[in-house]
């Protein structure tokens, strides 16, 4: 039924995609006849509006536009009792007494910003250890980290960062911590968030965070208008696909992109092996990790809480080059695709 239902979803997406494109040029066509013709044909026998009236084409839009209406409702009456069951998807309380934490950073040349990253989160009363996994730095990266008392992993060679999200995912499962935290390494994020987080991990799997929130972030960041709305759009698009009539969605977001978030360590457990390939043994995404791991949470029906987090100007430069708006665009129909065939 999970196929069959993401299936009717990517149909139903594509499908009103190409309907909005139809009814927009209908409209721009006719507005376009309207001003060029529009007076000489309230003279003729059959006026600008009769010529609508009687348009075959207009019939045709129509009717699919009713076709399509009538199968959002029946995608809707079909969630009405999606992820509805008082044991697993209600409130519930399984409280996390003295949590302690350990925090997995992934970088690739931060040596502007790891130090104030590392020194930080080891500062934090609830973090225990600090693991850096570090993509083949050329600079001084993995000296300072080592310095400052993290875990460091090195690589030989650069093998991405959802390689090292995931490398340093599974190190943290070695360790004492009961909790979590994975946050980049660019200085955008403060530790002391993680205190906004922790409270709500006693009523769900994994608390994200979200940088939406104008009065949380300074200015002038590396997140555009293209970005913002881009990720605002795909996380109501991912809303939609876990929808549920009763209660809009079993989750609420409104950043895919935030890769700032804390996890129960026997929630991770659940969920780590789907980022390697069974086959080839490789890392399944890439740079949309973050999305990823937030489908992947959700269609293994962990609890997601999505809290506003502060949002600073990035150390040093985009090592994918995503403050680009044509290379922004790309990604984000990299998520798309990937939200349509998950």
């Amino acid at each position: 039924e999970q196929i069959i239902m993401g299936l009717l979803y990517t149909i139903l997406f594509i499908s009103l995609v190409i309907l909005f494109t139809v009814n927009l040029i209908w409209i721009f066509v006719n507005l376009g006849f309207w001003i060029t013709h529009g007076i000489q044909s309230l003279l003729d026998s059959k006026n600008f509006l009769e010529n609508i009236y009687y348009s075959t084409y207009l019939k045709w839009i129509l009717l699919f536009d009713f076709l399509w209406l009538i199968s959002l409702f029946s995608f809707a009456i079909k969630r009405k009792n999606f992820r509805t069951d008082s044991t697993l998807d209600y409130l519930y309380v399984d409280k996390v007494d003295n949590p302690t934490m350990s925090v997995v950073i992934p970088t690739y040349n931060e040596e502007s910003a790891i130090s104030t990253l590392v020194s930080g989160f080891l500062n934090q009363k609830n973090v225990n250890d600090v693991i850096v996994v570090d993509n083949n730095s050329t600079d001084n990266t993995v000296e300072i980290a080592k310095k400052l008392g993290a875990k460091v992993i090195t690589k030989n060679k650069n093998m991405g960062f959802a390689h090292s999200c995931v490398i340093g995912l599974k190190e943290s499962l070695s360790l004492d911590g009961d909790i979590v935290v994975l946050v980049e390494g660019d200085g955008s994020y403060i530790p002391e968030d993680i205190n906004k987080m922790i409270p709500y991990i006693d009523n769900c799997d994994m608390v994200l965070g979200t940088r939406a929130l104008q009065i949380l972030s300074e200015q002038n960041t590396q997140l555009s208008m293209t970005h913002i709305w881009g990720n605002y759009i795909l996380a109501k698009l991912i809303q939609i696909k876990f929808f549920s009539l009763l209660h809009m969605g079993s989750v609420s977001l409104t950043d895919v992109g935030c890769l700032y978030r804390i996890i129960r360590k026997d929630s991770l457990k659940k969920i780590i092996e789907t980022f390697t390939d069974s086959t080839t043994q490789k890392i399944k995404p890439n740079f949309e990790f973050t999305l990823f791991m937030t489908i992947e949470s959700l269609t293994h029906n962990l609890r997601i809480i999505e809290v506003p987090v502060s949002f600073k100007k990035r150390v040093g430069i985009s090592k994918i080059g995503s403050e680009k708006k044509l290379k922004a665009i790309k990604i984000g129909f990299i998520f798309l695709w990937y939200i349509l065939r998950s």
